[in-house]
């Protein structure tokens, strides 16, 4: 549901700040009489395009900062027993029943018994699946969707469950969403980078869950988060989902914001370019002309063999009729060819134009 409010947003309000935003900055930079910029106007549609990136920009920044909020406000087990990712069996166990002695449902009133009696349970949860060395290690890779999975017992089946009917599910669901929206014509720009991220993070991924540890990258962020932000660091399935969550919103920003940053095409060319194309269209076309009169020569001389057949002998009446052939192929099919006009009206203009003022006039 997240996801389609995010690809709600992601279509409609950067147009809408956008138009919202140039609006506003026309009142406050443009004096009260003065025209403002036409719509559809290249001074207008510059301004347009800066605005849409900084929007789109912010509305990025934004979507970032939200993920990770998100994210970061999900609890898990070691915030809700208060021990650190490192702690060993023994200091989860102390601090559970340190917890146990203050939330156990003989320890509270009546009237909070029933809240008492589930925040127990869960803590008691909590405290057994941390001392589970397989539970512990699928939690911290998958989170809370181990406790499904009830046929798995060791690291080999939580990994084996998740990787099979979690990771690449997800994955291929992805890519067929992709592969999709391509064939209607969206998200276009950066395609080959989009497929790339999509199967970096499917390695990143695989690679995450089956390690024994966490990997190198996430306890450098781990580290960064720890000093600069204050908060507890990530563990493996919430970084998973952040990136997740992140690699959609990069998706969405990249079809934006890609035709927006990528260098206009010029319009118009150089003087010399232009006549340096005309230059070779003319050859292309002396030369279509060249091969084209080869072969019509070839097929007259064969068609004008064929017709003075019947008066072979008669050298006079076989000339005749070979000059009144040849001036009707010249008149009606060479000449007449449209390929035959271009290439003698270019060769025309060429020379008209190489040739000293008032010439050919």
């Amino acid at each position: 549901m997240a996801a389609l409010i995010s690809l709600i947003g992601w279509t409609f309000l950067p147009d809408l700040v956008s138009s919202f935003a140039q609006s506003i900055y026309y009142g406050v930079t443009i004096r009260a009489g003065d025209p403002k910029p036409a719509s559809g106007s290249p001074k207008y549609a510059l301004h347009r395009r800066r605005i849409q990136i900084l929007v789109i920009t912010a509305y990025l920044i934004y979507t970032i900062y939200e993920a990770d909020h998100e994210v970061g406000s999900l609890s898990s087990f070691y915030a809700e027993l208060s021990v650190p990712i490192t702690a060993t069996d023994r200091e989860i166990k102390s601090r559970f029943r340190r917890l146990a002695a203050v939330h156990h449902p003989d320890k509270t009133g009546s009237e909070a018994a029933a809240a008492s009696a589930s925040y127990f349970i869960h803590l008691k949860l909590a405290s057994d699946t941390l001392q589970d060395a397989a539970k512990r290690f699928a939690y911290e890779r998958f989170g809370n969707a181990i406790f499904s999975w009830e046929q798995c017992v060791t690291i080999r089946d939580y990994v084996s469950q998740g990787v099979l009917y979690n990771i690449l599910p997800h994955y291929a669901m992805a890519a067929a969403m992709i592969y999709i929206v391509g064939l209607f014509g969206y998200m276009d720009f950066g395609r080959f980078y989009r497929w790339l991220i999509l199967m970096t993070l499917c390695l990143v991924e695989v690679h995450t869950v089956t390690r024994a540890g966490f990997p190198p990258f996430l306890n450098v962020v781990n580290a960064m988060v720890s000093t600069l932000m204050r908060r507890p660091p990530y563990l493996p399935f919430q970084f998973i989902a952040l990136l997740r969550k992140l690699t959609l919103t990069m998706y969405i920003a990249m079809s934006q914001l890609g035709p927006l940053l990528a260098p206009e095409s010029q319009s118009k060319t150089s003087p010399d370019k232009t006549g340096g194309d005309d230059e070779q269209a003319v050859n292309e076309s002396l030369a279509t002309l060249e091969t084209l009169s080869k072969q019509l020569d070839a097929d007259t001389g064969r068609l004008m063999d064929m017709e003075v057949a019947p008066f072979k002998g008669d050298a006079a009446a076989v000339d005749r009729l070979r000059d009144q052939m040849r001036e009707w192929l010249v008149q009606n099919t060479i000449r007449a060819d449209p390929l035959v006009k271009d290439a003698l009206r270019a060769a025309l203009k060429t020379t008209r134009n190489q040739g000293p003022a008032g010439a050919y006039r």
